[in-house]
């Protein structure tokens, strides 16, 4: 089934960066009337957010605290929709971006956007989809009929946490498959590796009350794969780049745009330790981006856990 022609609403972009920009060339193409913030270039948010149906936050984890409390500040439409499309953990309370929106604006719809989606392949017109997720079924589907098209298809789902740890969860794995490529321990091993993350990123969800299943959907497992298997991935290149035996700092010089499984791997371990949940890859991961392990060491302690049923 096609996309329907939604009527033009205003939508107000935070975030000019490479999917924030990917995201507003995707409203616009639908008729609608964008306006993007960048906070880097000191534009007037009250004059971006005036007026809008639906605003879409796509700045780095690092900035989702400022932003919202700038919002706060300069206020938004009592009806205005949130749209929440950063993949990253808050460092301080262990939030996802949406709990840190919703904890601001508790009385407006917030939907959740995540999935396969490579922004680079997008702007390119190469086909994708996505999910939107919220516990406001009517404010997913408006969401959903403002940027879907036949290039860009979108899924609903009412498990917001889930689909947004999906995509926050995969990042660290996707480092952990870099590593493994650069190594090159074949197709088994990254195979055994990408499976095994899903493993991990499901048990995390459950415990911390999303739905196992969605997992297995767009937003889990579509979005691991995509990310591990793309040398667009900035999180993949930080692996082959470790991999390869380069250093952290220089890595991240090397590639443009923020890496966030580079800062989510330590509060994942954070909330694993918290919870008790066995996170194996991630604390691996974590202990090699701060150089407290070496890939090969990394890679014989993973095999070398204790077997157990699958």
């Amino acid at each position: 089934m096609k996309a329907s022609t939604p009527s033009p609403q205003r939508i107000a972009l935070l975030g000019a960066g490479a999917w924030g920009s990917t995201l507003a060339l995707l409203a616009q193409a639908r008729g609608h009337w964008v306006q993007v913030w960048d906070r880097r270039k000191g534009w007037d948010l009250r004059e971006v957010v005036r007026g809008s149906d639906i605003i879409i936050s796509a700045v780095s984890m690092a900035g989702v605290r400022p932003v919202v409390e700038a919002v706060r500040q300069v206020g938004i439409p009592p009806r205005a929709i949130l749209v929440s499309a950063t993949k990253g953990l808050d460092p301080l309370q262990l939030l996802t971006p949406a709990q840190i929106w919703a904890a601001t604006f508790p009385t407006h719809p917030l939907v959740v956007l995540s999935g396969p989606n490579l922004a680079a392949e997008i702007r390119q017109g190469l086909p994708a989809a996505a999910v939107v997720a919220s516990r406001n079924p009517e404010a997913a589907v408006q969401v959903q009929h403002a940027l879907a098209s036949e290039r860009f298809r979108l899924y609903t789902s009412s498990d917001p946490l889930g689909v947004e740890l999906g995509g926050i969860l995969k990042n660290v794995i996707a480092i952990a498959v870099g590593v493994c490529d650069a190594l090159q321990l074949g197709t088994n091993a990254r195979a055994a590796l990408v499976t095994r993350g899903l493993a991990e990123m499901i048990r995390v969800g459950s415990r911390l009350g999303a739905r196992p299943e969605t997992f297995n959907g767009l937003s889990g497992l579509g979005d691991l794969l995509a990310t591990c298997h793309s040398p667009l991935s900035r999180n993949y290149r930080v692996g082959y780049g470790l991999g390869q035996g380069k250093p952290l700092g220089q890595v991240l010089a090397e590639i443009e745009g923020t890496a966030e499984g580079v800062y989510t791997a330590p509060v994942v371990v954070q909330i694993a330790a918290q919870h008790g949940i066995q996170v194996p890859i991630t604390q691996e991961v974590h202990w090699l981006l701060q150089g407290q392990t070496t890939p090969a060491a990394a890679l014989s302690r993973l095999m070398e856990r204790q077997l157990t049923s699958e």
